[in-house]
């Protein structure tokens, strides 16, 4: 238990370091390519990419189904079961491609060219940029498997070094879309279509030479795709009814208020992802070891893992969410100089999102190693849908642009209830009530107390840098205080008193 645990702890450190550094070449990289293309060329690229995305839809689902498969089946290290579930993938994954490749050569070509409202003069560029990315479409289908391979072995440090050379290449793109004399446009895609093609075929080569029980062989077989395809199939109910949630209300909001809540929402979004991205680095590193636990019959290991990692992701996200609630309107003046109307509200419900679906991610990953997400999905994607019709009655009758958040927390908050409740009848060892005494009664409380110690601060310091930092340093060192008294066991103590020599 202790070297799995060392090995969770390691990839963690592998994926935070890979997270801190594509962010900070990816910040810069955006600037440098907005400024050479220009906002129309820059424009053009997204737009034309956002067609070929639609159609890779299907992707995310059958990206989580085809993880969720392989970790069970190494988790009961039956090979034999493994190579037919990798082939059995891959041959899916092809055929995936093959539907990339034919819609967007026949619906998202007619869409390129008679819908889409694009330059005259750009038009040749812009058809070169959609092929290219059909391209990158299809390639990032096909390595699926290899990367799905990867992550469920545990070779977190591969999976970073791969997406840092990958961010590092595209690095090197902007310098040479500098010197190169030609149509910018044209160069940028030609040169992202490189880079692609030199991550896919690290992808593959590395695990067809690591792992030789998964060599890539055309394989079909119902018995092994059903579970497969039904998993993935109740999975995208799931995803896509958040796809539909989001974009939604993104709709409404600009159908009641107009673009500034939709400039606000924006802002919202990318707080929520940013914030978030902390804990999903961790539960990535725990996803495989829940599945392979479950595989093994190791209920109990199973459940330990799910609780500590709710209890820890919860109190890192604490970590940035309590500093950024109380100090929203100074952070957001800093980061953007002028904030737009309603952004400060928006951010704060986007922070509280994030702890409910934080919580309800881990309980879902048990959830999703029993394999039986026909319940779940149904429930959380009809939840999420519910959000709609809501929010579009309450602007109806009046209401403020975040009665739409604020229906999101309720919605994820339900959920994850639900969620729990379902793995405490799919798993014999997760206790329903002792989950929501031990994680999310104690995280409440630690959350509570920490905010209010920290708002009742703010009231005494002049606004400013120095608060903030005062503040950070304060609740921080509130946060661990807690998480030592009140979330490590004696064991965990004792183990911290060794390391810093208590």
């Amino acid at each position: 238990m202790e070297s799995s645990n060392k090995r969770i702890a390691k990839n963690t450190i592998f994926l935070y370091v890979r997270m801190l550094l594509s962010t900070c070449i990816s910040l810069y990289t955006s600037r440098v390519i907005l400024n050479t293309l220009g906002v129309d060329d820059f424009g053009i690229y997204n737009v034309v990419g956002g067609v070929v995305a639609m159609f890779s839809f299907l992707n995310a689902s059958m990206s989580s189904a085809t993880s969720r498969f392989l970790s069970f089946e190494i988790g009961r290290e039956d090979f034999v079961r493994l190579h037919k579930v990798f082939s059995s993938a891959f041959t899916v994954h092809l055929l995936i491609a093959l539907c990339v490749f034919v819609l967007g050569e026949t619906i998202g070509l007619w869409f390129l060219q008679h819908k889409l409202v694009l330059p005259a003069d750009r038009m040749f560029a812009a058809n070169v940029i959609y092929q290219v990315t059909i391209l990158m479409g299809m390639l990032n289908v096909i390595q699926v498997p290899s990367v799905a391979l990867i992550m469920s072995n545990e070779r977190m440090n591969v999976y970073a070094f791969v997406e840092i050379l990958n961010v590092c290449l595209k690095l090197l793109v902007v310098f040479l879309l500098l010197i190169i004399p030609a149509d910018k446009l044209i160069v940028y895609g030609l040169l992202q279509l490189l880079v692609a093609i030199l991550v896919f075929m690290i992808y593959v080569i590395y695990s067809r030479r690591t792992w030789r029980e998964c060599r890539f062989k055309l394989f079909w077989n119902k018995k092994f795709l059903k579970p497969i395809f039904s998993f993935s199939g109740w999975d995208l109910y799931g995803n896509f009814s958040t796809l539909v949630r989001t974009q939604g209300v993104s709709i409404l909001l600009n159908i009641f208020f107009g673009t500034v809540l939709n400039a606000a929402s924006g802002i919202a979004t990318q707080v929520q992802g940013a914030v978030g991205a902390f804990a999903g680095n961790v539960l990535m590193a725990v996803r495989p070891q829940i599945i392979k636990n479950y595989a093994i019959s190791d209920y109990t290991r199973m459940c330990f893992l799910i609780e500590k990692t709710s209890i820890f992701t919860t109190i890192l996200l604490l970590l940035f969410t309590i500093p950024l609630l109380v100090e929203t309107e100074y952070v957001l003046s800093l980061w953007l100089g002028i904030v737009p109307a309603y952004t400060v509200v928006l951010c704060r419900y986007v922070l509280l999102f994030n702890l409910f679906a934080n919580l309800s991610s881990v309980i879902v990953t048990g959830i999703h190693a029993t394999g039986r997400i026909k319940r779940p999905s149904i429930i959380n994607g009809t939840l999420y849908l519910l959000v709609l019709p809501f929010s579009y009655v309450a602007y109806h009758w009046g209401q403020e642009p975040q009665i739409a958040f604020a229906f999101n927390v309720i919605a994820v908050f339900c959920g994850m209830l639900f969620n729990m409740w379902t793995l405490h009848l799919y798993v014999p060892n997760f206790r329903f009530v002792a989950y929501f005494r031990g994680v999310l009664v104690k995280g409440m409380l630690i959350a509570f107390v920490t905010y209010s110690s920290s708002y009742w601060l703010i009231l005494q310091l002049e606004r400013g840098f120095i608060r903030l930092v005062v503040i950070t340093l304060f609740s921080s060192f509130c946060l661990l205080l807690f998480t030592y008294f009140f979330v490590l066991s004696n064991e965990e103590k004792a183990k911290v008193k060794l390391n810093i020599n208590i």
